[in-house]
């Protein structure tokens, strides 16, 4: 008797310690339209009969995906019950828009519909956006962004004629263990849960959609779920209203809509053993209503969940639960029992008049407040669109970014840093696909997935790598899904990371962690929280230094990784791939882009190709269409590799110049005589760099080698100077069985040494410098351009796609062929360069012979964008860059810079006339181009092979496609 003495005095001084934190204003009332809302609700509750208000207190389950059958028996309960409310489940958004039309014409007074829609509507509904979950958004600083998700739900809830949406999740997840919360909290930290939950709470209701906090008072630390049994939570009352409570009473007094209550036995607060907190009147109103001074409307969790349909038989547990104080009954099992034991309870006076409206008023101020005062129905026409627009992925590509928590990184593993020091593997674990994750990580470099059916199998062929990176790839499907490790994956993954220098990246509930013993030999530990396809890629991202970790780890993994962790890591400048609309560009408007391409490959401009573009860094519109040849044997993929042509000029010699240019070792004023002794005394010994790759040198467009080197009879290669194998002699090969004299080569150059200047000192677009730039800069490192390329460039880069001479490092199948040729090679070249003059040096030229993807072109664009810094190397000095994109001698109507081309001056050239005097790029014989943008931040990059099979075809040219393309990229800008 003593015993339970205090423990009601211990219940009333609790009671009493929480009174003082909310004196809310009813959330219910809008105070610019009082009367008319209460002149509304009067109207309304004073031509009721009884049995309607009792009605009212229901809200129904509804599943769209049932049959018309099953569908029509809500009729009967509008109809006969007059129910105040549908709350829908699983099904799809036409449906549920077809059915809530349906129902509401049905009614005499307007339902009020309800949904869990916790991470959005695709909680329930097939067709419609999933947002992360809330433990997810729980790691993310930026709590603007979780306000932006609540109201982005509560938009699609209102397009879809939805009034009150079952969020947020406010239980504070303390038990790792807990089987029914878990993903759906926001963590284990009252502030942070506060926080993230209001501003869920007020991204809903600024939309005009009702909030629900749940599951109260606080589900969060329970190791049974309450749809099976009734969870039994222990605690005394100063560490529920210290930690469970904590999140309601700011939510109450920010204007909370409305509360759950939940199915858990509570000692410390109803003294009736295993009594459901869900009908305690202690609960509900003494310590809701009462204490927590809460006027919003009080939702009971469902009826037919087992923590409550157990304890009572249907009909009793309503009853039970609106004398506890609850407003609304949802999914009550039998809605005419409930309905007859209710009013059956009126008429004895066990609930009063005053009571039973102070409900029924609620739900009708609710009602008016959601507009249903003046109900609409939902318009089917453009529903699924409207409800999985492009602002949706874009807020989700946010959040992701945002939420990626970094909780270990020794010696700074994360990002990966100097690519060219490292061979990459990838491993696999889990019972879900890691295919986006690898897919993403080879954009950035070579990453090898390493398979085997056993341990052994794995530890061999890792020896070759020297950064092994792991995934934990768990079903996405829902947040209750399994997330553990399995034991083999515990041994296996122990073993991989006590050998190697191993990351591992958790596509996963964190509490995944919990099952590691050691994680002394991880060097680095991301946590990506879910494998949605967004979180791989911005995972892959975030390794490679494209986007920053800035997460914090929601809930605590044992004592070497407390809540809170989380390491924040820079951005290398590299790449980033996302939406259009993230980088302040139209999706709609971009998609012009593919009517044009459409165009070019029906009128057989070229048989397929590459585009790219990107803004501010980032990667926004990336395809690849048609086929290698008009055969249409092979589709173009985005890792087949085109011949760049002169592309070549500025992403192999011009980089090279520039860093010599940048050491010192030369300037722009540097004269041919000094790079090259042999052509001191020629008419080409005074010419300086800045004026031969600006064209302005007076030296002729190109020599046509080859021509001398024919039969003057068959026109074919001339014995003198070819042969159809290999040998000492002749050793430079052209194309597949052709190999000319080695001596060639400085007949060439003699070549161009001896060539006449022009006449007239005038813009003349030239190969030739470029022939000369490569020899000096061969000279100078004692090394082939190929080698200096790949070693000072491509290979640091990530640009693994990229380099001379593709047949010796690519599969030829990933090639397009560029011509059957008929004047020269006589034959398909499929893997040789195009141009005579650089197949003639061995495939190997100053002004073309490169060859690349788009993706790779990208990111040395995207390197000159950013002044010469990429990856976190500076490759060239920002004064340097400056100077070599410069137009020197625009005053003399020559438009390019130093090696770069540059928009035209006049009315026609390489651009779109539309893009800023600071952008810079160059175009290509065979069908490329590839132009930057300081200004607008734009790379834009077009591969074709459009001289295949005839290098006459030049519909493309004159067509203006690449050109055109740009016009559609600049006016798909929207800010």
């Amino acid at each position: 008797m003593q015993k339970t003495i205090k423990k009601q005095i211990s219940y009333i001084i609790f009671i009493c310690s929480i009174a003082c934190f909310s004196q809310q204003a009813n959330p219910l009332i809008l105070e610019k339209e009082y009367e008319s809302q209460q002149r509304w609700v009067d109207s309304i509750y004073n031509r009721m009969t009884l049995k309607e208000k009792v009605g009212q207190l229901f809200m129904v389950d509804v599943f769209s995906s049932k049959s018309k059958q099953e569908t029509d028996k809500i009729h009967k309960l509008i109809e006969d019950f007059s129910i105040g409310g549908i709350i829908f489940s699983k099904g799809g958004p036409q449906r549920q828009a077809k059915l809530t039309n349906e129902y509401q014409q049905l009614s005499k007074i307007p339902l009020l519909i309800g949904m869990d829609a916790e991470w959005g509507l695709a909680m329930r509904l097939d067709s419609t956006k999933a947002f992360p979950w809330n433990m997810t958004l729980g790691a993310i600083q930026d709590n603007s962004l979780v306000e932006e998700t609540g109201k982005q739900i509560a938009k699609h809830c209102k397009r879809l004629g939805v009034h009150v949406n079952f969020a947020p999740v406010v239980d504070i997840n303390t038990n790792p263990k807990n089987p029914i919360i878990g993903n759906r909290s926001f963590g284990e930290d009252k502030d942070n849960v506060t926080a993230k939950s209001l501003a869920f709470m007020k991204g809903m209701q600024t939309e005009g959609i009702l909030s629900s906090a749940k599951h109260f008072p606080g589900h969060g630390d329970t190791d049974s779920d309450s749809h099976k049994t009734l969870p039994t939570i222990s605690f005394d009352e100063h560490r529920i209203d210290s930690i469970e409570l904590y999140p309601y009473k700011t939510l109450i007094n920010e204007g909370l809509s409305s509360v759950m209550t939940a199915h858990l036995n509570i000692p410390s607060l109803e003294p009736r053993s295993g009594y459901p907190s869900s009908i305690s009147e202690n609960v509900v109103t003494k310590l809701l209503k009462d204490s927590l001074n809460f006027n919003g409307l009080i939702i009971t969790d469902a009826l037919n969940m087992k923590g409550a349909s157990d304890f009572k038989s249907p009909g009793d547990i309503d009853l039970a639960a609106f004398l506890a104080g609850n407003d609304i009954l949802l999914i009550s099992e039998n809605v005419p029992l409930a309905s007859q034991k209710i009013v059956s309870a009126y008429y004895s006076g066990a609930i009063t008049e005053e009571r039973l409206a102070h409900s029924v008023r609620k739900i009708l101020f609710a009602k008016y407040k959601v507009g249903l005062h003046k109900y609409k129905e939902v318009e089917a026409a453009y529903l699924t669109e409207e409800l999985n627009s492009i602002g949706n992925e874009v807020l989700h590509e946010k959040l992701v970014e945002n939420s990626l928590t970094v909780i270990k990184n020794d010696q700074a593993i994360l990002p990966v840093k100097n690519l060219n020091l490292k061979k990459i593997a990838y491993v696999s674990l889990g019972d879900d696909s890691g295919d986006i994750f690898y897919e993403e990580m080879n954009k950035y470099t070579q990453v090898d997935w390493i398979k085997g059916a056993q341990l052994s199998d794995i530890i061999e062929k890792l020896k070759a790598y020297n950064y092994v990176i792991v995934g934990l790839h768990k079903s996405n499907a829902n947040p209750w899904k399994d997330y553990k490790f399995t034991d083999k994956e515990l041994v296996w993954l122990y073993e991989i990371a006590r050998l190697n220098n191993t990351v591992l990246s958790v596509f996963s509930m964190p509490y995944a962690v919990l099952d590691l013993q050691t994680t002394a030999n991880f060097k680095g530990i991301l946590m990506a929280y879910q494998n949605s396809k967004t979180a791989q890629q911005k995972a892959a991202q975030l390794l490679f230094g494209a986007i920053e970790a800035t997460g914090r780890l929601p809930v605590s993994l044992g004592e070497d990784f407390p809540e809170g962790t989380g390491y924040d890591t820079k951005s290398l400048k590299r790449l980033s791939y996302g939406i259009p609309e993230s980088v302040g560009m139209n999706s709609y408007k971009l998609k012009r882009i593919d009517s044009i391409v459409e165009i070019t490959l029906s009128e057989k401009m070229a048989p397929g190709l590459q585009l790219i573009v990107a803004r501010k860094g980032k990667v926004i519109f990336d395809k690849s269409y048609g086929y290698h040849t008009y055969d249409q044997t092979r589709k173009v993929k985005s890792s087949d590799i085109y011949d760049l042509a002169s592309l070549t000029k500025i992403l192999a010699t011009l980089p090279v110049t520039m860093e010599l240019t940048d050491k010192g070792v030369i300037s722009l004023d540097s004269k041919v005589g000094s790079l090259l002794p042999s052509f001191v005394g020629s008419n080409k010994e005074h010419i300086t760099i800045r004026s031969m790759l600006s064209h302005y040198a007076r030296l002729k467009a190109w020599i046509p080698f080859y021509i001398k080197t024919l039969d003057t009879v068959t026109s074919k290669p001339d014995k003198k100077y070819y042969t159809n194998k290999a040998s000492e002699e002749f050793g430079i090969k052209v194309a597949n069985n052709l190999y000319l004299r080695n001596d060639m080569k400085d007949s060439l150059m003699l070549r161009i040494k001896e060539s006449e200047l022009r006449d007239r000192l005038s813009y003349k677009y030239s190969d030739l410098p470029y022939y000369l730039m490569k020899s000096y800069i061969e000279n100078y490192y004692g090394s082939s351009l190929a080698e200096i390329t790949q070693e000072h460039f491509y290979a640091p880069l990530g640009a693994n796609n990229t380099g001379y001479l593709p047949l010796n490092r690519f599969d030829k199948k990933r090639i397009t062929p560029t011509e059957n040729d008929t004047s020269f090679r006589y034959q398909v070249i499929h893997g040789y360069v195009h141009d005579q003059g650089a197949a003639m040096f061995g495939g190997v030229g100053g002004h073309a012979g490169l060859f690349a993807n788009a993706n790779d072109v990208t990111k040395i664009m995207q390197m000159y964008l950013n002044k010469g810094y990429y990856g976190g190397k500076q490759y060239i000095r920002q004064e340097i860059f400056d100077q070599f994109n410069t137009c020197t001698y625009c005053d003399r109507r020559v438009r390019r810079g130093v090696g770069f081309d540059k928009p035209q001056l006049g009315s026609s050239g390489p651009t779109c006339g539309c893009i800023s005097m600071e952008s810079f790029g160059h175009s290509g014989f065979t069908g490329t181009l590839t132009w930057a943008d300081p200004e607008e931040e734009i790379v834009f990059v077009f591969l074709s092979n459009r001289t295949f099979p005839n290098a006459e075809n030049r519909k493309l040219i004159y067509n203006n496609i690449r050109s055109e393309i740009q016009r559609v990229i600049y006016e798909a800008i929207d800010y």
